[in-house]
């Protein structure tokens, strides 16, 4: 029987094309996750495994669907040899059920593997040039210089800390961090 599975990494995208490029090859049940791949814990593909039986075929659209680590990967291909389930992706070509497919899956698993780790060297490359000029990343603060120094002029005058963290649209923890009692 051929079992599909099929991926995204979030909840707003579409598995549509997957699912049906796993209709078209027949496969009986096909199982989804909306996750990212590099998450261990995934509902879908853990029905889908422990749904296969000895003589199965789990099918993927893509390799990556499937993982992005390559030891990750070959856990997964080494757990179906166990129960004696073959793998196939429909878009990468690979069918485990042959030597060359076999050897052809470990090529595909170190490429996700380098792609993801591109991924994250270009990611923190660019993090590092945007940090030398001048900008850090995360949401901007609340807390300004110019809100420091009214919240200042707001405690001289004996203002309650309730009112001043509302006036200036932070809360009251915020206010307190940015403004501890010795600094008042």
């Amino acid at each position: 029987m051929l079992v599909g599975y099929a991926r995204v990494s979030k909840e707003d995208q579409n598995l549509n094309f997957q699912i049906n490029a796993l209709k078209e090859i027949k496969c009986e049940r096909i199982f989804e996750d909306k996750a990212s791949g590099t998450k261990s814990n995934r509902s879908g593909l853990e029905n889908a495994l422990s749904h296969l039986r000895e003589g199965d075929t789990l099918v993927v659209w893509k390799l990556d669907r499937l993982g992005r680590s390559v030891k990750g990967l070959v856990d997964l291909i080494i757990k179906l040899d166990a129960k004696k389930v073959q793998f196939k992706s429909i878009t990468d070509g690979i069918d485990t059920a042959t030597t060359a497919g076999l050897f052809f899956f470990h090529m595909m698993a170190s490429l996700a593997q380098m792609e993801r780790d591109l991924i994250a060297e270009r990611t923190k490359a660019g993090l590092d040039a945007a940090r030398k000029l001048g900008r850090v990343g995360g949401r901007r603060r609340k807390m300004t210089q110019g809100k420091v120094d009214a919240a200042k002029e707001l405690f001289k005058k004996q203002i309650p800390p309730k009112d001043i963290a509302e006036a200036l649209n932070v809360s009251v923890p915020t206010l307190y961090r940015w403004l501890p009692a010795s600094d008042r």
